[in-house]
């Protein structure tokens, strides 16, 4: 079955309901620039009360102290990073927790990718200004040129009106939902969000690359990075 994180979490009743309608993660925005944005300590303290979701931080070009100090106090599980990281900033990270976001020249060239020890990567719509939540829809296309090499999250204008679209033609790992299950940026609806999470539950797609995994005691999904494959140079 597809995952599915919501995020763009500000507050404990959207992140208790996400869980309760059985997302698989939510997802804490820490760009200050977002209309989404969390304070760690607010982030921290909608953390302790979820139970069975995992939870995601997303920084866009944050220091990597920074960013250790927010994922110890919110106690997150995965991180996911939205802005210009490279991969030998991604490296002072254990690979198994990591979600990169891909630029337009790496959807143009998923061979960029390569380089990154990350556990998945995410494809999302973008606009001037903003790198995530813009409600774009991100380019189908090369979302599923990625996810034949590696494991893909599909984010940007999913909805409960194309969910299903989506779902049929990308067949992503996982779904990254947030200006489509909202009624504000940062505060969702829940009649959509269980809609849309119903929609992907009907779906009886099997996932044989799981994002959003129950962490073992010593931390992190056990799958191998990405879900990569071995390609010849020219299958890239």
């Amino acid at each position: 079955m597809t995952q599915i994180k919501i995020c763009g979490i500000t507050n404990a009743e959207d992140a208790l309901a996400a869980e309760a309608f059985g997302a698989d993660a939510v997802g804490f925005v820490f760009a200050e620039n977002s209309p989404r944005y969390i304070e760690p300590e607010a982030a921290a303290a909608i953390s302790v009360l979820l139970k069975t979701v995992r939870r995601v931080g997303v920084f866009v070009n944050r220091d990597a102290e920074e960013v250790k100090a927010i994922q110890k106090i919110c106690r997150l599980d995965l991180l996911q990073f939205h802005g210009d990281e490279s991969p030998s900033y991604c490296r002072a990270f254990p690979s198994s927790i990591l979600i990169k976001a891909v630029s337009g020249e790496q959807e143009a060239h998923p061979a960029l990718l390569q380089d990154y020890e990350v556990f998945a990567f995410l494809v999302d719509g973008r606009t001037r200004g903003l790198r995530g939540g813009t409600g774009k829809t991100a380019d189908w296309s090369a979302a599923r040129e990625i996810g034949r090499r590696f494991r893909l999250i599909l984010a940007g204008g999913l909805h409960p009106g194309n969910i299903e679209e989506a779902l049929r033609g990308v067949r992503p790992d996982a779904v990254d939902i947030a200006s489509g299950v909202e009624r504000s940026p940062g505060r969702k609806d829940h009649n959509k969000m269980q809609e849309l999470i119903r929609a992907v539950h009907s779906r009886k797609t099997e996932v044989t690359r799981p994002v959003f995994c129950s962490l073992p005691a010593e931390g992190g999904p056990s799958a191998s990075p990405a879900g990569r494959k071995n390609f010849d140079q020219g299958d890239l």
